[in-house]
């Protein structure tokens, strides 16, 4: 067990893991009930004509469009761009979204065929979605998305490591990995779903804010149950308390699963009841997902013409 985060991921972080597991565990512990009872209630909340073609549109400029296939090629990436760039051929109103997030090996593809606009190149790094690797291994995996471009970095805690306590080496394999990004935005993976209690998804949202992300994000994508209303809220009550210790604001990403424009208005409405306006924009929220994206626009356009495209309208991801 790595008893001391490392000096030299950062030399600022000299905390051992006794410290960080008194500092953890010294947190309030989730009423889960609770929890569960409030995103319930908040479920219900009813967003009307005007204000949801509002929310559609900013949950579609929230979203990283995603591929994170084995058999993705770089005209699936090159593909993906354009609809990132364009989503609506049809209407050009429709926003863009925030990111557009793939392996490493096609982030030149995604920022050349992103050049010129607005849109994101987000990479996931160091060894996704399992982690199981060395560290220097995943510092190798982050170096190469930056160097080719990536704006933002997606990074897999070590859930092995956090389970087991050992909370020095996941803060110290953050830190490394934010040392390495340089300009590029750190997104911290939890995989909550391995987590097992909210207990433990406040505490590594603390232990990733504290080493040094920029975002927290629940999941991969590739575990069940991937983000859920109550893991979010818990992540977003963290985001919100520290930012009142800390001055800084961090983001928060639910990723998986979301797939209707109801989801995407339910993660909106936590978003504004539990953390507050300075969240609901792209810069300190997003949605990982595809499958939404094409939900989105088959409500926009109804609420725009009255009636729903033909589901050919859209491309499938």
């Amino acid at each position: 067990m790595s008893e001391t985060v490392s000096a030299a991921a950062n030399p600022d972080v000299g905390v051992s893991t006794a410290r960080l597991r008194t500092r953890l565990h010294a947190l309030p512990g989730v009423d889960e009930a609770g929890v569960a009872q409030r995103t319930a209630d908040l479920a219900t909340r009813s967003v009307k004509t005007s204000a949801k073609s509002r929310a559609i549109d900013l949950a579609i400029r929230m979203i990283d469009l995603t591929t994170l296939e084995g058999a993705d090629s770089p005209g699936k990436v090159a593909a993906l761009a354009g609809k990132a760039r364009r989503p609506d051929p049809a209407d050009p109103s429709a926003p863009p979204v925030a990111a557009v997030c793939v392996y490493p090996d096609l982030v030149s593809t995604a920022v050349s065929a992103l050049a010129g606009s607005d849109v994101a190149v987000a990479s996931v790094a160091t060894a996704f979605p399992a982690g199981r690797a060395p560290l220097e291994a995943k510092l190798a995996d982050t170096r190469s998305a930056v160097a080719d471009g990536a704006s933002e970095i997606d990074m897999v805690i070590d859930r092995g490591a956090f389970l087991a306590g050992d909370y020095g080496t996941v803060a110290a394999e953050i830190a490394a990995v934010k040392a390495e990004c340089g300009s590029a935005h750190l997104k911290v993976i939890l995989e909550t779903g391995e987590l097992a209690t909210l207990d433990n998804v406040r505490r590594a949202s603390y232990l990733a804010m504290d080493s040094g992300a920029d975002f927290i994000k629940t999941s991969t994508g590739k575990v069940n149950p991937a983000a859920t209303l109550p893991v979010t809220l818990v992540m977003l009550q963290a985001v919100r308390d520290y930012r009142r210790r800390t001055g800084r604001l961090v983001g928060v990403k639910p990723a998986g699963g979301i797939r209707t424009t109801k989801d995407a208005i339910r993660y909106l409405v936590l978003v504004q009841e539990i953390a507050g306006n300075d969240w609901l924009d792209p810069a300190h929220f997003r949605l990982g997902a595809s499958s939404l994206l094409n939900d989105l626009l088959m409500q926009r356009t109804r609420l725009r013409t009255g009636t729903y495209p033909a589901a050919h309208h859209f491309t499938l991801d």
